[in-house]
C-alpha cells in the first residue's frame, strides 16, 4: 500500500498557519513511508471563496518548502482538484445514498429546525437532530415537495448506542451517537458539504491516512458511516492538537497573528517558520531546536507528537528566526534576503507613485515610505489624543474597523473605501476625522502617504495588525468591552464590498 495523506484547505481568507501545520505533518508523514501527499482544494462555499484566497495558500505553503504531487495547479491522476468543479461526483453519490435509503431529503424551514433545537435543549436533552425530529408525515412532505419548497440531503444517524474508533495517536475514542445530528450532505444550492465532500473525495483520491485538527474527533463517527454506507474501507485517523496562544485558548486572530502573509510581510524567513511548525507538539530525537524541513522529514515519527496543545509563542518564533539570520546568512546572503523581502523592484514600483509627488529631495524619501518598510510601527498612546477623540471613541473606531476588514472579500482601494464610508456614516464622523487616528495606526505618522493606498499596499494582513497593534497600544479590549462593541457592531447594516 502506498500511503497518501492530503490537506484540504478553504480559499476563503488569508492562508492560516493552523493550514500550514497540519500540512507540513501530513507532508513528513508521507515522506516518512515513501508516500504521496496531495492538495485538494475546498471550495464549496461560494460567497466566501476566492481565486485570490486560493493563490495565496498555494504560494504561502510554497514559501515554507512545502510542496505536493498532486493539486488543483499540478494535476494529477485523480483530479479535478477543486471542489466546486466535482459537482457530478458528489450528486452521484447523494443519490446512490438516498436510494439506499442512508440519506433522506429534508424540507423543514430553519425556523422550524430553531424551535426543534431549542424544545430538545429545554427538556435538557443534546440538540442534535436525528431522522425521526426531523422527518414530515407523507402528506406534507409530498404537499413540499411539489411546490419545490428548497430542501437539503440529510444522512440517517442511529439514535442509540456509540461509535468507537482508532486514532493514531489517541488510542480508541468513543463518541455517543445522541451527540450526532442527521447530518447535511448536500445544501439547498446543491453544493456538497463538507463532511460528504471529503469522504468522497478521500476515498476516490486513495488517500489512506487522514491527519487533522482536533476539531473533528466529534464529525469522525458520521464519517465512519458514511464509509460504511458506500461500502468503502476507512482510512486510517489521526487528530492533531490544536495550535494555542500563550494563555491555552485556541489560536485565532484576535490574539495572535495567523496569517502566514503576516510572518512573510514581517520578514521571517520561510525556513525558520517551517521549523518552528514543525516543533509543535512534536521534537527530533536529539530534541535540538534548529532543523530543516529535509531532517524533519528523515526523522519524523508521529507517535512523538505531544497531545498537551502546543502553544504558538511569537517571542520564540522571532528568537529562532533571529538565529537563522545570524548563523545561516552571511552578509551578501542577508543582503539577497532583503531584497527578495521588500527591496525589490515589483514591491518598490507600487511604492513610488505615493513618494514621489511629496518629495524635493531623496533624504525626503525614507521618512516618508518607512512605514512600508517596517514592521508594527513604535505607537504611543498619546499621539492619538492629537485626533481630537478620546481613546474610548478611537478604540471603538479601530475595533470595528478590524472587524470589517476580517470579512473583506476583495481587497482593493474601492473595496476599502466603500466600508470607511459606511463606518463613517455610522459612527457620525466626518471622512476627514474617521481617517485620522487609522492614519496614525497604519503608518505610525501624522505626516506620510496616502493612508488609504498604504493599506492597499501593505495587504490585508499587515494593515488589520497595525489596528490590532494601535487598539493594544491604546489599552486594549476587555472582554465585558469585546461584549458590548459586539452587541453594537452587529446591527451595523451590510456592505457591497
Amino acid at each position: 500500500m502506498t500511503v497518501r495523506t492530503r490537506i484540504a484547505p478553504s480559499p476563503t481568507g488569508d492562508p492560516h498557519v493552523g493550514t500550514a501545520y497540519v500540512a507540513l505533518f501530513n507532508l513528513c508523514f508521507a515522506k516518512q513511508h515513501g508516500g504521496e501527499f496531495i492538495l485538494r482544494i475546498e471550495d464549496t462555499d461560494r460567497v466566501r471563496s476566492t481565486t485570490e484566497s486560493e493563490q495565496m495558500i498555494l504560494d504561502s505553503l510554497r514559501w515554507l518548502g512545502i510542496e505536493w504531487s498532486e493539486g488543483p495547479d499540478v494535476g494529477g491522476p485523480h483530479g479535478p482538484y477543486r471542489q466546486s468543479e466535482r459537482g457530478d461526483i458528489y450528486a452521484t453519490h447523494v443519490q446512490k445514498l438516498l436510494d439506499s435509503g442512508h440519506a433522506f431529503k429534508c424540507y423543514r424551514t430553519s425556523e422550524e429546525l430553531d424551535d426543534m433545537r431549542e424544545a430538545r435543549k429545554a427538556q435538557g436533552l443534546y440538540a442534535a437532530l436525528k431522522p425521526e425530529d426531523l422527518y414530515l408525515d407523507a402528506d406534507e412532505h409530498a404537499r413540499r415537495e411539489q411546490e419545490n419548497w428548497p430542501h437539503v440531503v440529510r444522512m440517517k444517524i442511529p439514535g442509540e448506542g456509540s461509535c468507537r474508533f482508532n486514532d493514531m495517536l489517541r488510542g480508541e475514542i468513543e463518541v455517543d451517537w445522541a451527540q450526532v445530528d442527521a447530518q447535511i450532505l448536500m445544501k439547498s444550492d446543491g453544493m456538497p458539504t463538507y463532511h460528504l465532500a471529503n469522504v468522497v473525495d478521500d476515498h476516490l483520491m486513495g488517500i489512506t491516512h487522514v491527519l487533522r485538527g482536533e476539531e473533528w474527533i466529534n464529525s469522525a463517527p458520521k464519517h465512519i458511516l458514511l464509509y460504511e454506507y458506500f461500502g468503502w474501507e476507512m482510512p486510517a485517523l489521526c487528530h492533531l492538537p490544536l495550535l494555542r496562544n500563550p494563555d491555552k485558548s485556541k489560536l485565532s486572530k484576535r490574539k495572535n497573528p495567523t496569517s502566514i502573509n503576516y510572518y512573510k510581510r514581517m520578514g521571517y524567513l520561510p525556513q525558520a517558520v517551517t521549523n518552528y511548525l514543525g516543533r509543535m507538539g512534536w521534537s527530533m530525537p536529539d530534541e535540538r531546536e534548529k532543523f530543516t524541513l529535509d531532517e524533519m522529514m528523515a526523522n519524523f515519527d508521529i507517535h512523538r507528537i505531544s497531545l498537551g496543545g502546543p502553544v504558538f509563542d511569537l517571542e520564540k518564533l522571532t528568537w529562532l528566526n533571529g538565529v537563522y539570520i545570524r548563523e545561516d546568512l552571511d552578509d551578501e546572503a542577508l543582503m539577497r534576503k532583503l531584497m527578495q523581502w521588500a527591496f525589490n523592484e515589483e514591491y518598490v514600483s507600487r511604492i513610488l507613485p505615493q513618494v514621489r509627488p511629496r518629495v524635493q529631495t531623496l533624504a525626503e524619501v525614507m521618512p516618508l515610505a518607512g512605514h512600508f518598510f517596517a514592521g508594527l510601527p513604535n505607537l504611543r498612546a498619546e499621539q492619538f489624543d492629537e485626533t481630537g477623540m478620546t481613546r474610548e471613541q478611537t478604540v471603538r473606531l479601530l475595533q470595528f474597523l478590524v472587524w470589517r476588514l476580517e470579512n473583506l472579500r476583495c481587497w482593493d482601494k474601492e473595496a476599502l473605501l466603500s466600508e470607511v464610508k459606511l463606518l463613517s456614516g455610522y459612527l457620525e464622523i466626518k471622512m476627514k476625522s474617521f481617517l485620522a487616528p487609522v492614519f496614525i495606526a497604519v503608518t505610525g505618522s501624522q505626516t506620510s502617504t496616502s493612508v488609504m493606498d498604504a493599506m492597499v499596499i501593505l495587504g490585508s494582513d499587515m494593515t488589520r495588525a497595525r489596528l490590532r497593534h494601535a487598539i493594544a497600544e491604546l489599552g486594549g479590549v476587555s472582554k465585558k468591552q469585546t461584549k458590548t462593541l459586539d452587541k453594537e457592531y452587529r446591527d451595523l447594516p451590510a456592505s457591497d464590498a
